[in-house]
This record gives structure tokens, sequence and C-alpha cells, in this order.
């Protein structure tokens, strides 16, 4: 494996050019950190907002089950 060797990019002083691919790599490890927390805290929203639809989901079906319910006894 080669060894990574990077030269600063003139105009941002978070990024730096890998000298054996000429990718450019963000080194601010700050700003990845909070990016990860970031990410993490919208896939905990995504997942409570995903429950709150399955659970409103039941609550209609079951609302649904106590309406038949009712006509069918009014019915009688």
């Amino acid at each position: 494996m080669q060894n990574k060797e990077f030269i600063k990019v003139e105009e941002n002083k978070d990024l730096s050019r890998d000298v054996y691919s000429g990718g450019i790599v963000n080194t601010n490890k700050s700003a990845y950190e909070k990016a990860i927390i970031r990410s993490r805290a919208a896939k905990v929203q995504r997942d409570e907002l995903k429950n709150a639809t399955k659970e409103i989901n039941n609550l209609q079906d079951e609302m649904r089950e106590i309406k038949i319910l009712l006509q069918q006894l009014v019915n009688k």
C-alpha cells in the first residue's frame, strides 16, 4: 500500500490534494464529526416519523373496525 501524501489547497485550509490519486480530501476532523452527528440525528428523526406514521395507520385501522362493529350493532 502506498504512503499517503497531501498538498494543502490554497483556497481552503481544510482541503488537501492526495498526491497519488489527485483527489481532494477534507482534513477538518471537527466538521466530519459534526456531519456524522447530524446524519445520526437525521436518522433518528426519520425513524421517529416512520414509527409515528405506523402508529397512526394502526389507529386508523382500529377506528375502521370500531365503526364497522358499531354499524353492525345499529343494524341489528
